[in-house]
Parts: structure tokens; sequence; C-alpha cells
């Protein structure tokens, strides 16, 4: 009895802290806050550079808990400076948040959540390639920029929004000379037509060929940026080239933008659930 006596003097020292209503309030507020900036963030090109300085943030931890002291020296420094770097590099983002904010679509674009699909079907595969040959035909000059992992809503958002299906009438229709759609680039998502005249940036490499045109510098340009596949048909030559990592292959027919596109798909992964012990499936 003495023990258990003992026992409950030193836990009426302890201080448990009162949680009341204002404080849980406070707690979902920064949590919804902290959800909207992760989704906003998911959206666009930044979330690449977000888990380029979160796996930084990673290895500063890991290095000061091991005492690893030149390596924490190094990050430590570099953050100091990082941290006025982060402005200057989500400088865009950041204004581009406030301006959606103040009309009051912030919110809108995070209520549309995006398909998540394996790959591009057949029907959007063969629309695709028979819209580039056919503009490829009669010299109608187009830019097509698949999405991949990375996403392309800045990119979007310059342009306008259509959201249809993929059809190679469509296609054709939005690249036609003098319609107030040809001008730009066409983003393509979960098999569907996202937005059209969007402006990509421009490469500065100075490896790019001089005869190349500005639609082309803008297929290399966002494919330095992001992940993003690109074909492009020549409004000269008739050509159909394509782009990704900043890397352009000219000259394309049928049968290998259908390869290029079917490489699109992901692979589904077997689910196939091995034994626990030898001999409890069936056909051992």
């Amino acid at each position: 009895m003495e023990v258990i006596k003992e026992t409950l003097d030193k836990m009426a020292f302890i201080n448990i802290p009162h949680i009341g209503i204002r404080d849980i309030l406070d707690i979902l507020v920064v949590s919804y806050v902290i959800y909207i900036v992760l989704v906003w963030i998911k959206d666009t090109r930044t979330w690449a550079l977000f888990k380029g300085v979160f796996i930084i943030l990673m290895v500063a931890i890991v290095s000061y808990v091991l005492q690893l002291h030149t390596l924490w020296w190094v990050i430590s420094n570099a953050i100091t400076v990082g941290m006025i770097a982060l402005l200057v590099v989500f400088q865009p983002e950041l204004r581009r948040a406030l301006e959606q904010i103040g009309r009051g679509s912030f919110y809108e674009s995070l209520l549309s959540m995006p398909d998540h699909l394996e790959g591009m079907t057949d029907e959007a595969i063969e629309s695709i390639t028979k819209a580039c040959i056919h503009m490829a035909k009669f010299k109608t000059g187009a830019l097509i920029v698949i999405e991949q992992d990375t996403k392309l809503g800045d990119i979007q958002r310059t342009g306008i929004n259509i959201d249809a299906a993929i059809t190679s009438q469509l296609l054709i229709n939005i690249f036609e000379k003098n319609t107030p759609l040809h001008d730009g680039a066409v983003i393509v998502r979960s098999n569907r037509i996202a937005a059209a005249t969007c402006f990509l940036p421009l490469t500065d490499s100075l490896e790019v060929s001089k005869e190349l045109g500005t639609r082309h510098r803008a297929a290399i340009g966002i494919s330095e940026v992001s992940d993003a596949m690109v074909l492009v048909v020549s409004e000269e030559t008739g050509a159909i080239s394509y782009v990704r990592n900043g890397k352009i292959r000219r000259g394309l027919d049928m049968e290998i933008i259908k390869k290029i596109l079917i490489s699109t798909r992901r692979k589904k992964r077997p689910n196939k659930k091995k034994p626990i012990w030898k001999g409890n499936s069936k056909n051992e």
C-alpha cells in the first residue's frame, strides 16, 4: 500500500496537458492548411523540387543524430542559404498561389481530383497516331505534350481547359490553321485532352540545331523540366518528332509512334502470394 501511495504522489506532479475545443480546432486548421498546400504542390512541377528538399532535410536529421560533424556542418550552412534560394526558386508558384487565393480559384483547383490510370488506352493511342499522320501529310504544325509522373498543372493553367476524350478529329481541329486553339501546345492527361493553347518554356540549350523552330524548342524545354513525352509535327516539313529528357528523335512513322505511346503504359505487377511454408499450394 505504501508503494502505491508513493506512486500516486509522484504521478500528482506530472503535468498532464488539458486539451480543449480550441486546441482541437487549432490542430484541425493547421492539418487542413498543410493538406491543401501538399495537394497544390503535387499538381505542379514543384512536387519534384519539394521531394528533393525533403530528402536533404532527412539527410540533415540523420547526420545530426549520428554526429556526422562534417556532413552536418555542410548541410546546416547550405540550409541557411537555401531558405533564400527556395523563395527565389518557388517565386512563380508562390505568386500564382496568392493570385488564385485572391480570385477564389485556389480551392476549386484542389477539389478537382485527377484520374489515376495505368496508361493510355488503345483508342487514345490510335487517335493520337492517326492525328499525327494526318497533320504530317498536310503539314499542319502540332505540339502534343503527354503528362507522366511530373504534374503539369502550372502549364495547363496557361492555356484553355478542354477536358475532352482524345479523338483524332478533335486533335486535327485544334491544330488546324487559323483556328483559335491552333497556337500553343495540347496537354494530354489520363486519356483525355486536358487543355490547349498552353505556353511551354523554351530550351536554353546551345546544342539544339538552328534549323529547329520555336515549336521544337518548346518541346525540348518542357522535356527538360519534366518527364513528359512530347510529339511534334513540323509545319515546314511535315516531319514528326519525339522529345523526352531534352533529347529529340526525328522522322517518326506510324509504327514508331504507336510503340512510343504504348511505352507510357505502366506494367501491373502480378499479385502472387508466396506460400508461407512449403507444400501449402495445391500444385506442390
